[in-house]
């Protein structure tokens, strides 16, 4: 008797196309998928910085639609949506893609990760700073502070655990994207509601950092013991 076994195929993304960063944010499964997807997609003059200056090229997009918005009405804030899309594409995919070619500049790419990563939050900070009304323009600046001081938890963690980790918790730039793009449609939708969800945004943060902040105190703290237990 014969059985007709049907198997459904899975995808596994390479390990190691992934394996320079721990990620736990909620997206990560479909994301790396996505990546490899579209890695096996471009054409081979597409080098990774290329794909970093249209990283940086959507941030500039953001940017610009917050002035527009303000000068032209909020319907232009849709597109900053199609400029965080295109920031994504950018920042996923050009490191990505080094390690996919086999030519990966491990220390070269994570700085000039990180300074285009800065880059685009100060961009995205200072349109909404343009956008905003009097007081509102303060949650600007603390959205620019609070997210820096997120990459300097990331970046202090890697010094101390060696883990280079750029989620918090199971929220990743990719969710926070998303959740400001759900901002921007909202706010072309019923005008005035992005000074809310920036306020919650802030509130988040906040939270999420010093929380961060006293779990690598605690870290730092293990690892000085360690270290005098070593001599």
């Amino acid at each position: 008797m014969e059985c007709n076994i049907k198997r459904e195929k899975v995808v596994v993304a390479n390990p190691k196309l992934f394996g320079d960063r721990e990620r736990t944010n909620i997206l990560r499964g479909g994301e790396q998928q996505l990546i490899l997807f579209l890695l096996k997609k471009l054409p081979t003059w597409v080098s990774p910085n290329f794909m970093t200056g249209i990283g940086m090229f959507g941030s500039v997009l953001v940017f610009a639609a917050f002035i527009l918005a303000h000068f032209y009405g909020t319907s232009w804030l849709l597109t900053g949506i199609s400029g965080l899309l295109i920031n994504w594409l950018g920042d996923s995919l050009d490191g990505r893609l080094a390690y996919y070619r086999n030519i990966p500049r491990k220390w070269y790419g994570f700085t000039l990760d990180i300074v285009m990563d800065w880059l685009s939050i100060v961009l995205i900070g200072l349109g909404y700073y343009f956008y905003a009304n009097n007081v509102q323009q303060i949650l600007a600046f603390l959205f620019v502070v609070l997210y820096g001081w997120s990459m300097i938890i990331a970046l202090l963690r890697y010094k101390i655990t060696g883990a280079y980790q750029i989620d918090t918790g199971r929220l990743g730039p990719t969710e926070l994207r998303v959740i400001i793009a759900l901002i921007l449609l909202a706010e072309t939708i019923i005008t005035g509601t992005i000074g809310y969800f920036a306020i919650a945004i802030c509130v988040l943060l906040s939270i999420i950092n010093i929380t961060d902040t006293l779990k690598l105190l605690k870290d730092g703290d293990a690892r000085d013991k360690a270290d005098k237990g070593s001599r």
